[in-house]
């Protein structure tokens, strides 16, 4: 078979690894395997994994020439790729219930703001009728009682001849002291790796280390950290720890307390969704109901005093290991799935796929419209002027027009007068800055907008006058309002877009800082406030009133 699959990232995490595994291991059987990413990947992104080198890749316009047998989803955005692929079956690999991994929504949080409505088109993504294969039993079970989709279950396999007691060791575990390793990356909230360590200082813990895809090489609590560690490396670490503790608010069929299991130790986590597949309570592991820390806190102390029951707990995990399958056994068992797919499923309709995309699509915007209609409408209703979330949007380039990777936001509060200051780095001249000054329908007033070189203060642009103002493009959700002063826009959307003249005398390297003197109020409020200052003027009411009746 000629097996395409979407990878949404090839940086070192526990999903890219099970897809490395299964890809590699399909590609030794026979089969052509392509990885599919929709930006070029250099190879230093997947040196991690010894075995990610010997697959194909491809981005995803390259793809779209290729005829596949099959397509493979793994996250919740590439379901809608795949219509763009000539293949006879699409299949989607849910490694978790993603919509579990958005933040809490928090009107102040631009990165947030919307993810109720966003959490709702991720969870719409596992209605797609199409063939759908999973690693955990509780996932197989929710696909099938909230969409009725029938998942094949393909447990995750294990590398044994890496993950086993026998190997060295980063330094020798030490009688009578207890070290634990906390996995994880330090940025991801569900992964909850700050908290996991505090637990452990207020433990007493003796030593406390970090494994982490962080980039980083330290941490506050930790006493040893150990970033973007390649796989063949992370045995010799856990083989140096007692105790792993894994405190994730969510995961799918998490890899790391079964490694540390085939290495000798054992385990605290919480009861998440998962957990199940192997971890059993005070047999193997300790299983802590979510956010309970003092029992975390009491279990550790436990733990660093009695040393016959953290003996106890780690021949159980040892027995539990040498049961668990072998990633050979797994990848058959995928393998074997795939093949039934493609021997009795029926094909792929791409014309399906590409319309319920876009139906799905639609549907978002219109939550996401409509959220911002009803918003602007409570606000005008109430006549306010103010006290509400919005966000300021920074974007810059070079020659290749606007990005997300370049872009920086801020948060204000509409009503009143503020200077937000966001900066950035020049790459070269000519070098474009556009400024969204707003999220939300209504006016925005702009007195100023300055920009200067952060380390000399030296001002290198400046729009205050009107005809410096007058100079700035509009463009997006917003047309300008002819005032005598400032610039004014009425914004009829969520992206009103202000473009400014290039920097055309500008190095490489330059911090630069952009200050903007604004406000956003409601339409309302800025037309009541234009009359009140127009009728108070008596050459306005002379003009316009006194002389017509």
């Amino acid at each position: 078979m000629f097996i395409g699959i979407l990878l949404g990232s090839a940086e070192i995490n526990g999903g890219t690894y099970v897809i490395y595994e299964h890809g590699s291991r399909l590609k030794a059987r026979g089969h052509r395997v392509a990885m599919i990413t929709r930006e070029q990947v250099n190879p230093a992104q997947y040196s991690w994994h010894p075995a990610a080198s010997e697959l194909e890749w491809f981005i995803v316009e390259e793809a779209e020439k290729l005829a596949f047998d099959i397509v493979v989803a793994t996250w919740w955005q590439s379901a809608f790729l795949l219509h763009q692929f000539s293949a006879m079956h699409a299949v989607y690999f849910v490694q978790s219930i993603e919509s579990r991994f958005f933040a809490p929504q928090d009107p102040a949080d631009h990165d947030t703001r919307d993810n109720e409505i966003w959490k709702q088109l991720c969870e719409s993504t596992y209605a797609y009728a199409i063939p759908m294969i999973t690693e955990a039993g509780w996932i197989k079970e929710y696909l099938y009682e909230r969409f009725n989709a029938h998942a094949r279950l393909v447990p995750n396999g294990i590398r044994k001849d890496i993950y086993n007691t026998e190997g060295s060791a980063e330094a020798p575990r030490q009688d009578r002291r207890l070290r634990v390793l906390v996995e994880g990356p330090v940025d991801v909230f569900y992964k909850n790796v700050p908290k996991s360590i505090a637990l452990c200082r207020r433990a007493g813990v003796d030593d406390v280390w970090l494994m982490t895809s962080s980039e980083i090489s330290a941490y506050p609590g930790a006493d040893r950290v150990f970033s973007r560690v390649p796989i063949e490396r992370t045995a010799e670490i856990y083989r140096s720890c007692d105790l792993l503790i894994k405190l994730s608010h969510v995961e799918g069929m998490f890899g790391p307390p079964l490694e540390m299991f085939h290495c000798g130790g054992t385990a605290i986590v919480y009861d998440v969704t998962g957990h199940d597949e192997y971890i059993r309570d005070r047999e193997n592991s300790y299983v802590v109901k979510k956010d309970d820390e003092e029992k975390v806190v009491a279990l550790l102390k436990r733990l660093r005093s009695d040393h016959d029951e953290l003996e106890r707990l780690k021949a159980g995990a040892q027995k539990t290991a040498i049961g668990w399958p072998d990633w050979e056994t797994s990848t058959s068992q995928f393998e074997g799935a795939l093949e039934e797919i493609r021997t009795t499923a029926m094909p792929t309709s791409r014309h399906y796929l590409r319309r319920y995309s876009r139906q799905l699509w639609e549907d978002n915007q219109n939550r996401l419209n409509a959220k911002e209609v009803d918003f602007f409408s409570k606000r005008e209703a109430l006549n306010q002027g103010g006290n509400t979330d919005d966000f300021v949007q920074l974007y810059w380039h070079v020659g290749e027009g606007f990005n997300q990777h370049n872009f920086k936001w801020a948060h204000f509060v509409g009503g009143q007068w503020t200077t937000i200051l966001l900066h950035a780095e020049a790459f070269d001249a000519p070098f474009y800055i556009r400024i969204d000054p707003s999220v939300r329908m209504g006016i925005t007033i702009i007195e100023r907008i300055e920009i200067s070189n952060e380390a000399t203060g030296r001002k290198l642009m400046t729009f205050r006058s009107k005809k410096e103002l007058k100079s700035i493009e509009v463009s997006g959700t917003a047309c300008r309002l002819q005032t005598a002063k400032n610039l004014t826009l009425f914004s009829y959307g969520n992206d009103p877009q202000l473009l400014l003249p290039p920097l055309e005398a500008i190095s490489a390297g330059t911090d630069l800082v952009i200050s903007i003197n604004m406000k956003g109020i409601g339409f309302r409020h800025f037309t009541e406030q234009r009359c009140l200052i127009r009728f108070a003027n008596p050459f306005y009411l002379w003009r316009h009133v006194v002389k017509k009746l």
